[in-house]
């Protein structure tokens, strides 16, 4: 869903263009900064941060989500385009 803002003229919301890129994820222990390698897929950030825990017994994490958005002309605007 795209946020629309009041006599902006833009919205903005997820980028689902082609070819788009999905959330990218990572994890960061909160107790000594590591941080996982980034994924598009959260069973990837969890399991480095599962396999970081019991070799550290470190128990805080931070999930970090990187999205991606996309602003296009609102109904209205001139730089929109018709159907």
């Amino acid at each position: 869903m795209a946020t629309v803002i009041k006599l902006a003229d833009w919205t903005i919301g997820p980028d689902r263009s082609e070819g788009a890129s999905p959330p990218v994820r990572e994890t960061e222990c909160t107790t000594c900064g590591w941080r996982s390698q980034a994924s598009v897929r959260q069973l990837d950030t969890d399991t480095q941060a599962l396999a970081h825990a019991g070799r550290t017994s470190h128990t805080g994490y931070r999930e970090i989500t990187t999205a991606f958005l996309r602003v296009a002309p609102a109904e209205g605007n001139p730089k929109a385009v018709s159907p």
